[in-house]
């Protein structure tokens, strides 16, 4: 395996308060890698780094083999198509239909007006095509029901099929399970993580639920005040370890990310 991203002496400041690292850190292609720690503890941060959508303030970071500071901002977006991302919130456009919201996967592939067209009056190869993702994640007879009339979970699994409909090479996740209970919270990161082995992606998932991470990871990434303060296989790290990682003394306050 060689490494799909990289962080070299990465550190991001908000304000001239910093957020996160310097973080040396490397995940190889096809890994799956869980994010933990306490809020504010740098994870979305991390996960911005990860895609572009943020730049380090020092240090660098790599992506797929090249630094994201020779890319100019037409790369970026090119990039950014290669690396599916599932935020907390969804992102879901509620007044469009499920099968609408997956193919909102194209933005960034395609042109503006050729995505718009695609979104709001698909052909029948991408109705078909998200009809068969939505199919893999549980929900496929939601292709034309509202966004908005979904479960929390339902419309997680509707970004998990938009996600994957860039036929992306990473998958980042930011709390992927943050909204539902944790029965089905637990049935989405079985789903998140059978996807990643059935198309060879790379799957990083920030988690508030250590439980979750310690059972269906088999990396584990613990950040505590922005530093890297664990990075193991969940069976080699000490209970005392995470009790640590989550021990409010010493934590900043007013953290970001």
């Amino acid at each position: 395996m060689s490494p799909i991203f990289q962080l070299k002496g990465a550190a991001v400041e908000y304000d001239g308060r910093l957020a996160l690292g310097p973080v040396d850190l490397s995940i190889e292609a096809g890994e799956a890698v869980t994010i933990v720690g306490p809020s504010g503890s740098g994870k979305t941060t991390l996960l911005r780094l990860l895609n572009g959508t943020l730049r380090p303030t020092r240090g660098e970071v790599l992506a797929m083999g090249r630094p994201m500071s020779e890319r100019t901002a037409s790369e970026l977006r090119a990039l950014r198509a290669h690396i599916g991302f599932v935020h907390q919130d969804h992102a879901l456009v509620p007044i469009l239909r499920a099968g609408q919201n997956v193919i909102a996967g194209c933005l960034g592939q395609r042109g503006f007006w050729s995505s718009a067209r695609a979104i709001l009056w698909p052909q029948r190869v991408d109705l078909e095509r998200a009809h068969s993702l939505l199919e893999r994640v549980g929900i496929g007879e939601k292709l034309f029901q509202r966004t908005d009339t979904l479960s929390g979970g339902q419309q997680q699994r509707v970004a998990i099929a938009r996600a994957l409909f860039q036929d992306p090479q990473a998958l980042l996740a930011d709390e992927p399970v943050a909204s539902v209970d944790p029965a089905r919270g637990r049935a989405l990161l079985e789903l998140m993580t059978d996807l990643a082995i059935e198309r060879d992606l790379t799957l990083v998932a920030s988690l508030h639920d250590l439980s979750l991470a310690r059972a269906l990871f088999p990396r584990l990434i613990g950040l505590r005040a922005g530093q890297v303060e664990i990075d193991d296989a969940p069976d080699n790290i000490a209970e005392a370890t995470f009790q640590d990682l989550y021990s409010l003394e010493g934590l900043r306050g007013g953290e970001v990310g």
